[in-house]
C-alpha cells in the first residue's frame, strides 16, 4: 500500500516537494477514529514514545522518593534542546541519586539549541552526555535503577532489568509485542522496537484516559502527560513545534515528536490517541501533519483550530527573511 501525500511545500505557487504518510487516531477501547494510509506498517517510535518508558520511574516509586515534580517528570519525558535549565535539571536529577553525568550511557553531542551551542563554545567549553537530547529520560533510568537497587551500569542493554521494565510496560500499554524480531538500538543506545503504528495511537489513548492500564499505572500516566502539558518547554525546547503546540491549548494538547517523522498525542477531553509517520523522515513535514490533524480533531474550538491551522502552514523563508513559499497539508485533513 502506498501511503497519500499529505504534505506539500511551495516555493511561491508551485510545489517543490511533497511528503507521504499514515496518520492513525484511536480511542482506548482499540476503535480506529481516523486512519490515513498503511497504520499497521510498523514503525520505530523512537522519541515519540518517552512518556510510555517514564512509567517505570513514577511506578517504583522513585519519583516521589526523590521529590520529583513536573518539571523533573516533564524532562524525564523530553527530547530537550541542551539549554542551560535542561542541562542543569537532569544533572539535579542525577545528584538526587547520588549519580553524576559519568554515569549516564546515552553518548554526548552539542545542544541542539544553535544559541545554547554557541554560548557553551564562547565559554571555551564541551559538551557532555547532559547536552545529550535523551539525557531527562536516562537521568530518569538512572534514578529508578538506584531506587529499586539495581545495578545501573549497561542501564541500557536489551534485557538489563531497566529496559524490562520499559519494554513491559511498552508492551502492555500498546497491546504489541515488543521482542526480539522487532528491537533494533536507538540513538541513545537503547532498545527501540518496530511496532504498528496503530499500536501507538492505541497507546496513547490509554495513556491520556487510563482504560485498561489499571490503577497504579492510569495514575501514572496521568501524572506524566499532565507533567509534560504543564512544562512543555522542559520536554522540547525554545522555538520548537512541541512548546508551541502544547502551549497553544495548556492541559489540552499532549505530543512529542520523534526522529525520523514520527508524532504521537493524545487529546484529554476526548480520550483519543494520535500516532503519524512521515514516510521520508522529514520532521518539518511531520510537525504540519500532527497540527493539522489535532486541528481538525478539535475544530469545534474555533479559535484554537485557527491556531493550529497556521502552526501547520509554517512559512519558507529566505536567508534574508523573506516569505518565499510554506508548507501545506493536503486536502486528505479536509
Amino acid at each position: 500500500m502506498t501511503n497519500p501525500v499529505l504534505v506539500e511545500v511551495l516555493r511561491g505557487t508551485i510545489v517543490e516537494s511533497a511528503h507521504r504518510g499514515a496518520i492513525a487516531v484511536f480511542d482506548a477501547d482499540g476503535k480506529p477514529v481516523w486512519e490515513i494510509g498503511d497504520t499497521a506498517r510498523p514503525v520505530f517510535p523512537r522519541s515519540a514514545v518517552k512518556a510510555i518508558q517514564a512509567l517505570p520511574l513514577v511506578e517504583s516509586g522513585a519519583a516521589d522518593a526523590y521529590g520529583f515534580g513536573n518539571r523533573e517528570l516533564a524532562l524525564a519525558c523530553a527530547s530537550h534542546s541542551g539549554e542551560p535549565e535542561h542541562v542543569e535539571l537532569a544533572r539535579s536529577m542525577l545528584t538526587r541519586a547520588g549519580l553524576d553525568e559519568t554515569a549516564l550511557e546515552c553518548g554526548l553531542h552539542w545542544p541542539s539549541s544553535h544559541d545554547a551551542t554557541i554560548a557553551l563554545a564562547r565559554a571555551g567549553g564541551s559538551p557532555n552526555a547532559l547536552h545529550n537530547n535523551c539525557s531527562g529520560k536516562h537521568s530518569g533510568f538512572l534514578c529508578t535503577c538506584v531506587h529499586m537497587g539495581v545495578a545501573h551500569n549497561g542501564y541500557v542493554k536489551a534485557g538489563h532489568a531497566e529496559q524490562e521494565m520499559v519494554r513491559d510496560a511498552m508492551q502492555a500499554v500498546t497491546g504489541a509485542a515488543h521482542g526480539a524480531d522487532e528491537r533494533a538500538t536507538d540513538g541513545c543506545s537503547i532498545p527501540t522496537y518496530a511496532v504498528p503504528l496503530r499500536s501507538f495511537a492505541l497507546g496513547f489513548a490509554r495513556m491520556t484516559t487510563g482504560a485498561g492500564l489499571g490503577a497504579l499505572r492510569a495514575k501514572a500516566a496521568k501524572r506524566l502527560l499532565s507533567a509534560c502539558m504543564a512544562e512543555p518547554f522542559l520536554v522540547s525546547g525554545s522555538g520548537r513545534a512541541d512548546v508551541a503546540l502544547m502551549g497553544a491549548a495548556p492541559g489540552r494538547i499532549f505530543v512529542k515528536t520523534g526522529a525520523e517523522g514520527v508524532y504521537c498525542a493524545a487529546l484529554p477531553e476526548l480520550g483519543l490517541g494520535i500516532a503519524l509517520k512521515c514516510d521520508d523522515g522529514a520532521g518539518r513535514a511531520a510537525e504540519t501533519m500532527v497540527a493539522s490533524v489535532i486541528a481538525r480533531l478539535l475544530r469545534s474550538d474555533e479559535v484554537l483550530a485557527a491556531k493550529l491551522v497556521k502552526l501547520a502552514s509554517a512559512p519558507i523563508e529566505s536567508r534574508v527573511g523573506a516569505k518565499v513559499g510554506s508548507l501545506r497539508p493536503t486536502a486528505a485533513f479536509n
